[in-house]
C-alpha cells in the first residue's frame, strides 16, 4: 500500500488558524519585521506555527529581497578558548534578528584567510567580521577594495578609518604591572605575543612604558611567535637561560602563561613560591586550576555581541562612521601571584 504524501504546511494554514492575514504572519515569523505589530499577535502566530510545523523559507525570502540575510566570521585559532566565546556573542547577536552566521577557522594564516572571505562573498554574505587581523592586514585592505562592510573584533590594524571593537590594552597591562609591582616586584618579565598582532604589540609597549615610568628593567623580554602553550614554554625556558634575575612574569594571554608554568615545572621552579605568573583574557577553566591563574579578565562575549550590532548598523545604513570601541577589562587576582621573595 502506497502512503499518501503528508501535505506540507503553508503561511496561509497559519494565518487561517490565529485568523489574521497571510502577511501579518510573515512579519510575525520575521525577526526584522515583528516589532511592526503587536507582541500579543507574534506570540499567537509563533504558537500556531510550532503548532502545525510551519518554518518559513529563508531561501525564497532571501531570493525574493535580493539578500542572504549572512554574515562571514574569520577566526584564527578555534583551539585557543577566547575565541568561542566571541563567537557565541556573535551567533546570539545575528540570530536574534534573523541572520546565519558563516564561521571559518583560518590557522592565523593569510592565505586561508584570503580563501575563506572569496568563499563567503560566493555566498553572497553581507558583511564579515574579522577576528584574524594582523597590524597590516591583506584581508582588511581586500574588504575595503571591494566595499565589503566589516568590523575588526579583539585585533585592529595600524590604519584609521575602520570599524573596531577591542580591549583598553593600557588599562589591562598597568593594571597587572600595578599588581605585581605592589607585591614588591622590582624585575618583571613579559612574554610577549606577536607583534604582528595589535594585541601582541601593544601589550608589549605597555609594559615597557610602564616598567619605565617606574624606573624598572625594560629588557627582560622574549617575544614569541603565536599565542600558543608552546611558545609560552620556549620563550621562557630562552628568557631563563639569558637571566633568571626576575620574580614575576606578565604573559602577553593565558596560553602563554601556562606555556611559562609547563616550563617552570620541567626545571623545578614553584609558581609563585619562586616567581609569580600572570596571563591575559581569563579563558575558561583558569580558577580550577592550581595555582590559579591570576590574569585579566576581557569581556568576550559582549565584544562579539557588540561587534555584531556595528555591523549589522553598517549594513543597514544606520552607522554614523568608522570608529573604535574599547571595552574595559577587569584585574582577577588568583594565587599565581605573590609577594616577592628577594
Amino acid at each position: 500500500m502506497t502512503r499518501k504524501a503528508k501535505r506540507k504546511i503553508t503561511i496561509r494554514d497559519v494565518a487561517d488558524l490565529v485568523d489574521v492575514h497571510h502577511s501579518t504572519v510573515s512579519r510575525a515569523l520575521s525577526p526584522t519585521k515583528r516589532d511592526q505589530i503587536s507582541p500579543k499577535v507574534v506570540k499567537k502566530v509563533e504558537k500556531a506555527a510550532k503548532k502545525l510545523g510551519y518554518y518559513p523559507n529563508i531561501l525564497a525570502s532571501s531570493l525574493k529581497q535580493n539578500r542572504s540575510f549572512a554574515i562571514g566570521v574569520l577566526i584564527p585559532d578555534l583551539m585557543n578558548p577566547v575565541f568561542p566565546p566571541i563567537i557565541r556573542g556573535i551567533q546570539d547577536t545575528a540570530e536574534a534578528v534573523g541572520y546565519t552566521v558563516i564561521t571559518a577557522n583560518t590557522d592565523d594564516e593569510e592565505a586561508k584567510e584570503r580563501d575563506a572571505l572569496r568563499m563567503m562573498q560566493g555566498r553572497s554574505i553581507e558583511g564579515v567580521i574579522i577576528a584574524t587581523a594582523r597590524r597590516k592586514d591583506p584581508v582588511v585592505k581586500e574588504c575595503i577594495d571591494n566595499d565589503i562592510p566589516f568590523v575588526l573584533v579583539n585585533r585592529t590594524v595600524d590604519r584609521d578609518g575602520v570599524n573596531a571593537v577591542i580591549i583598553d590594552e593600557d588599562f589591562g597591562i598597568r593594571s597587572v604591572l600595578d599588581h605585581l609591582m605592589s607585591l614588591k616586584h622590582t624585575h618583571i618579565a613579559h612574554i610577549a605575543g606577536p607583534q604582528h598582532t595589535s594585541t601582541g604589540y601593544h601589550r608589549a609597549r605597555v609594559v615597557s612604558s610602564h616598567l619605565q615610568n617606574h624606573n624598572l628593567r625594560t629588557d627582560l623580554v622574549e617575544i614569541t611567535e603565536k599565542f600558543t602553550v608552546a611558545e609560552g614554554r620556549r620563550a621562557f625556558r630562552k628568557l631563563l637561560a639569558r637571566d633568571n634575575s626576575f620574580t614575576a612574569v606578565v604573559a602577553g594571554n593565558d596560553l602563554l602563561a601556562l606555556g611559562c608554568m609547563d616550563a617552570m615545572k620541567e626545571v623545578g621552579l614553584l609558581v609563585p613560591e619562586n616567581i609569580s605568573i600572570s596571563g591575559y583574557d581569563d579563558i575558561q577553566f583558569l580558577e580550577r586550576m592550581n595555582p590559579a591563574l591570576t590574569t585579566v579578565l576581557v569581556p568576550k562575549y559582549e565584544m562579539g555581541s557588540q561587534a555584531t550590532k556595528t555591523l549589522l548598523d553598517m549594513i543597514s545604513g544606520k552607522s554614523n562612521g568608522p570608529g573604535v570601541l574599547k571595552m574595559q577589562p577587569r584585574l582577577v587576582v588568583r594565587n599565581s601571584t605573590a609577594v616577592a621573595y628577594r
